[in-house]
């Protein structure tokens, strides 16, 4: 898991920062990113030790994301940014370019910047400083793997208030996922402005309410 940031230290890059995202497919809420660089003996020497099962957050249980949380934000050998695009910018830009600028502005919580990203996925253009981008990098670097923690833990923590604030959805539980439950929420109450209305089904849901409510009056 530090196969990459090793070959980077190697180089002469003592900045190396892991950037991932939490939130591209859900039909409602932001894309979260998050930026992290750690201190290269305190991460070598945490390796098999504090962070022996640090991996992407999609294959962590609650409890550990929640247990290494705290771990990566109230480090003071750990440097992290987050970056946010809601809803209103994913629906005007498209996700692709609203997570670019998510993963952008995480980066910029990082001071003095990083002298080299490491990004999950596929590379991101315009970033500040030279990138590499590795496909399913939040399972092969431990600094990817820690940018993929602070965004899920930070992105599903803005749904849980978001739930508050409309508890009719169920946000808390399906996080803005298309899931039955949310789907049905729609149909019966209509989009809200956190729903990324250039997403289907959200797009086509008012049509489709107007439909159902047509109906029944055809029928009689």
């Amino acid at each position: 898991m530090l196969k990459f940031e090793r070959q980077l230290w190697n180089r002469g890059c003592r900045r190396v920062a892991g950037v991932d995202e939490a939130g591209r497919g859900p039909l409602a809420g932001p894309v979260v990113a998050a930026a992290v660089i750690f201190d290269r003996a305190f991460l070598e020497s945490e390796e098999n030790g504090l962070f022996k099962a640090l991996t992407d957050s999609k294959r962590l249980t609650l409890a550990q994301r929640l247990h290494f949380f705290p771990l990566l934000t109230q480090s003071p050998l750990v440097e992290f940014g987050v970056g946010i695009a809601e809803a209103s910018e994913i629906d005007a830009i498209n996700i692709l370019r609203a997570t670019h600028k998510a993963m952008a502005r995480a980066l910029e919580g990082l001071s003095p910047p990083p002298e080299h990203i490491i990004v999950d996925g596929l590379p991101v253009p315009g970033l500040k400083s030279p990138s590499t981008a590795i496909v399913k990098g939040d399972g092969l670097s431990l600094s990817i793997a820690a940018a993929s923690v602070i965004a899920k833990v930070t992105r599903d923590g803005l749904m849980e208030e978001l739930d508050r604030q409309y508890p009719a959805y169920g946000f808390a539980r399906h996080k803005g996922y298309g899931t039955a439950v949310h789907i049905q929420a729609l149909l019966k109450f209509g989009p809200i402005p956190q729903h990324r209305h250039s997403f289907r089904p959200v797009r086509d849901i008012d049509d489709i309410r107007q439909r159902m409510a047509v109906a029944p009056a055809e029928r009689r």
